[in-house]
């Protein structure tokens, strides 16, 4: 425990986990502490071209943000969900669209109603009543808080941005909000002798850069939370294989659709991130069953537009920290684990974690039993996005590869396993208080890969066959007939001015 009053925040690192740190602390807590950031312009970054989900816009208005430069800041596009393809089985497609599915009654959620619809041989498909799908697949979107003439809501959306924009764009901000940036590699740590605490950082130059606090975002080196203070990692690759992804960005072809695209391989995905100068592409792979050349023959063979770069690998190991917050330094980004892009939640991760960090400051010095509040809900947060991560590789029907064969019949996680053998046996699935990921999420994905429940909610029963049959073709048609009428996903962009 220490309990001298915190008043120096040195970051270490930049790039997206880095410099979201800087805006936020220093958005939030301007006036309170001074805020020093670390980095060097010779180490690269990794992102390749990011994709988020809709927390971000919560995000970016606390930052106070405009849309509109933002998106152009960052060579922005809109995001309405992620279209899976050949994860059930090959040639299987569907999307894990952000906002809700048709209308619930009270007490019982759409799908039960689908469900019933499907066992009383009325023939729709589940994304039929998405109206986030159904803008996706016509490449069309709008700002629309709820449906024309009904309490139904809109659009649920969220971006896909140039990474090495983003993080440009969140420096300039955060310089403007008296950010100090100091160029420099980071040589080594100093430590108190009797705490352990970090007192300062040493640089190249010899220079040295002292805080009260730190905050790690230098990659999947942790040179502050691993090697200075040797936390430790808990890896995951027992249920998340994959440990390579190699990008290459391409010239943009076609329209700029307005989802995100994830491929199943033999031995692992491809992404598919439309921006509006180019598009990034890559391909996650384990090692185990693809090598690095078969990996980008593979990724190369399939990108559409001309190459721009040449072809980046990063390796990875899945899995967490096994404390985000030791002593007086708390990690972000790579620096306190990873989780594959799957789900687009990369970034939703560190600004999470970011809220997390202001609501448990340590304002008048760090107290143990803060720490271990703060690292057992991110604990709670990593497994639970874990988990829904496994839920993609583990639910397969494919036979085309030993990679899937070994996905499929491998032992998941107990919380897991009996998450799926509810849905599958009652068509039931509760989120766990502040979890990230919707029911209506587990509903997509579950059904999308083919688990469809052997029962329904009895309330789906209280609607006679008319009524049934006069639900199911008039949201059908709100839906179609809605996203029909919204403008271009090209021309809202257009419309501000990029």
């Amino acid at each position: 425990m220490k309990k001298e009053p915190i008043s120096r925040v040195v970051v270490v690192g930049g790039g997206t986990a880095g410099w979201n740190a800087a805006a936020l602390l220093s958005r939030t807590l301007k006036g309170t502490v001074s805020i020093t950031l670390v980095e060097s312009e010779s180490i690269g970054i990794v992102g390749v071209g990011e994709a988020t989900i809709p927390p971000i816009i919560a995000f970016n208005t606390v930052l106070g943000f405009s849309e509109a430069e933002f998106i152009r800041k960052t060579e922005g596009s809109i995001k309405l969900g992620i279209q899976f393809e050949n994860w059930g089985k090959i040639g299987d497609r569907y999307m894990h669209a952000f906002g809700g599915i048709g209308k619930d009654l009270a007490l019982c959620s759409f799908h039960n109603i689908w469900l019933r619809s499907q066992q009383s041989n009325v023939t729709s498909d589940f994304w039929d009543f998405s109206l986030n799908y159904q803008a996706a697949k016509l490449n069309k979107f709008a700002k629309l808080d709820n449906i024309p003439n009904t309490d139904l809501p809109g659009l649920v959306y969220a971006y896909h941005f140039d990474a090495g924009l983003y993080a440009k764009y969140l420096r300039e901000y955060s310089e403007a909000q008296g950010v100090k940036r100091i160029e420099g590699i980071i040589s080594a740590s100093r430590l108190d002798p009797d705490s352990g605490y970090i007192t300062a950082i040493e640089l190249e130059d010899g220079s040295q850069v002292e805080g009260d606090f730190f905050i790690d975002c230098s990659g999947f080196r942790g040179l502050l939370i691993e090697q200075a203070l040797e936390t430790g990692y808990e890896e995951w690759t027992q249920w998340l294989p994959c440990d390579k992804a190699v990008a290459v960005p391409t010239a943009n072809v076609g329209e700029i659709k307005p989802y995100t695209r994830a491929i199943a391989h033999s031995a692992g995905w491809q992404w598919c991130i439309p921006l509006q100068h180019r598009t990034g592409n890559g391909l996650v792979f384990s090692s185990r069953y693809l090598s690095d050349d078969e990996a980008v023959a593979r990724l190369l063979s399939q990108v559409e537009g001309d190459v721009l770069a040449e072809p980046r690998f990063i390796p990875f190991k899945t899995g967490r920290r096994r404390k985000q917050w030791n002593k007086n330094c708390v990690a972000f980004g790579l620096s306190s684990g990873f989780l594959e892009p799957l789900e687009s939640t990369s970034i939703h991760m560190i600004q999470s974690g970011l809220r997390r960090l202001i609501r448990h400051f340590p304002h008048r010095g760090i107290n143990d039993i803060e720490i271990e509040e703060f690292n057992r809900q991110s604990k709670i947060e990593f497994e639970q996005i874990r988990d829904f991560i496994i839920l993609h590789y583990h639910l397969n029907n494919r036979d085309d590869s030993q990679f899937w064969t070994d996905c499929r019949d491998m032992e998941i996680p107990e919380s897991l396993a009996s998450r799926i053998e509810l849905f599958r046996k009652t068509g039931k699935v509760f989120k766990d208080n502040d979890e990230l990921f919707a029911e209506i999420a587990w509903q997509q994905v579950m059904i999308g890969q083919g688990v469809i429940p052997e029962d329904y909610h009895p309330l789906a029963n209280t609607l006679d066959r008319d009524q049934l049959n006069r639900i199911i073709k008039n949201l059908t048609l709100l839906m179609q007939g809605t996203a029909s009428q919204l403008p271009s996903h090209e021309e809202f962009l257009k419309q501000l001015g990029s």
